[in-house]
């Protein structure tokens, strides 16, 4: 496998965020109004206030990616993770999800959550090794979110 980059999102980018987020959640579930709103306006709804977005590349090829979302007091959260079927198990979600934390640690922010499925125990497993634990849920705009994990930066 070539070698993969972590990249920032800029604007041309919009189209494989949205392709990767779709075919991802898609394929377990069903896309969201919340999703599409992130989707198709992340300058609105992802980028404000140091917002970001992570994206793997193996040559010309965007094959994942990652949001980071300020979400105020409660910290920023890491959603809209994404990585292409014909490579996933590489470890390109765990150097996007490193990519992501570093980011927010930079930036000195203390508390960085997600929320996720408990049928993805594969990213559930990544989550865990690099070091969030699962906390109590809270009320969330996605139906399909079942599990709540948080790290302290």
């Amino acid at each position: 496998m070539n070698e993969v980059s972590i990249i920032p999102y800029s604007p041309e980018y919009q189209p494989d965020f949205k392709r990767l987020n779709i075919e991802w959640i898609s394929h377990y579930f069903t896309v969201e109004p919340h999703d599409l709103e992130q989707l198709d306006q992340p300058e609105t709804y992802i980028l404000p206030n140091n917002g970001q977005i992570f994206l793997a590349k193996i040559g010309d090829e965007i094959v994942g990616c990652v949001a980071m979302i300020n979400m105020g007091e409660t910290g920023f959260e890491l959603a809209k993770m994404a990585v292409s079927p014909n490579t996933q198990g590489k470890g390109i979600g765990k150097k996007l999800c490193v990519a992501a934390i570093d980011y927010a640690r930079q930036l000195g922010v203390k508390t960085v959550w997600l929320e996720s499925n408990r049928i993805l125990t594969p990213a559930l497993t990544m989550y865990a090794r690099v070091g969030f634990r699962e906390v109590p849920s809270v009320p969330t705009p996605y139906s399909r979110a079942d599990i709540r994990m948080e790290m302290t930066l």
